[in-house]
This record gives C-alpha cells, structure tokens and sequence, in this order.
C-alpha cells in the first residue's frame, strides 16, 4: 500500500511541477524571451496541464490581467492528493 501511497504522491507532485512550469513559461514573454509553442517540452505542458486548468479558467475569471486559475489548481490537486493518500492509509 505504500508503494501506491509514494506513486499517488509523485504524481501529484509531478501536476505541480507541470502548472509551474506553465506559469514561469506565461511570464517569459512579458520579460521579452519569446516561446515557441511548438516546442516539443512546452506542447508537453500544455497537453498534461490544460485538462487540469481549463475547467478552472471557465469558472474564474482573470483579475485584471492575472490568471489565478493555476494557484486555485493547485490548492484543489493538493486537497485531492491529500484525501486520496488518508484514505489508502486509513485502508491498510
């Protein structure tokens, strides 16, 4: 069970990673370094991280011209995470 446990907690950790990434990646441009999104890393992130974040940017609106939605992704992912990992543990 605690090999599960470990597997559920990378995973998470790697769909953190995922949408930082894609934050950092949305600020490069306003810092003049242009992305290619045809790269092949970035189409990566954006197949692995849109299905994550798209439900939540039609539900939250920008504030100005900040996207919150990816914070607001990572709050639920960890609550998620975190009821998925007590519940394999309350199990074993």
């Amino acid at each position: 069970m605690r090999a599960l446990v470990d597997l559920i907690n990378l995973l998470f950790y790697f769909l953190d990673l995922a949408i930082f990434a894609r934050i950092i990646l949305s600020w490069l441009p306003l810092a003049g370094i242009h992305v290619d999104p045809y790269n092949p890393i970035v189409r990566f992130l954006y197949r692995v991280t849109d299905p994550i974040l798209e439900p939540f940017r039609r539900i939250i609106p920008p504030i100005g011209m900040v996207d919150i939605s990816p914070i607001v992704a990572i709050l639920v992912l960890q609550v998620v995470q975190s009821i998925i990992v007590q519940t394999l543990l309350a199990m074993s």
